[in-house]
């Protein structure tokens, strides 16, 4: 039986008091599946050999964030450099195209929630996580001739929301 497992994060916030502004407005969940053996077999060393090949703290637990690696901030710094952010670019970008996973994301407009559930309100994060959820499951369903399961693994988010 193979395992699977969704890796689910965030933009935005389920902060509905600030979804008149338009950079608050909407929250998305993003949720890629891949499968635990790929994982293990190919994903997690090809990922070492691109941090190795970009002397990337091998010490450190690098994780990917489209934030950091736009602002260039650690352990990204080393992007600062124009050719070497080129490169990486596109090693990275031949990585995504190789690698085997699906991907689900789910966006909420929180000002028309808001707008139209006026008394009783499901959070838009978890509305979101639960669509999600659901369309997770219709994946691991829909295999053909597998039984298999899945897990969750969702990335901290910090403080009362966790």
């Amino acid at each position: 039986m193979e395992k699977f497992r969704i890796y689910v994060d965030e933009v935005g916030n389920a902060d509905l008091d600030c979804a008149d502004m338009p950079n608050e407005r909407f929250l998305s969940l993003t949720g890629v599946i891949l499968s635990l053996s790929y994982v293990n077999s190919s994903l997690v060393p090809q990922m070492e050999k691109l941090k190795e090949r970009f002397r990337i703290d091998p010490d450190e637990p690098v994780i990917f964030h489209r934030r950091k690696l736009v602002n260039k901030k650690y352990p990204f710094h080393i992007l600062k450099d124009s050719s070497v952010e080129m490169q990486f670019n596109q090693e990275l970008l031949k990585c995504l195209q190789k690698w085997e996973y699906t991907v689900i994301t789910v966006v909420i407009d929180k000002l028309e929630h808001k707008e139209r559930y006026k008394i009783w309100r499901y959070n838009p994060y978890h509305y979101c996580l639960a669509v999600m959820l659901e369309r997770y499951v219709f994946f691991l369903e829909g295999l053909k001739g597998s039984e298999a399961k899945g897990d969750v693994m969702a990335e901290s988010r910090g403080g009362k929301e966790d």
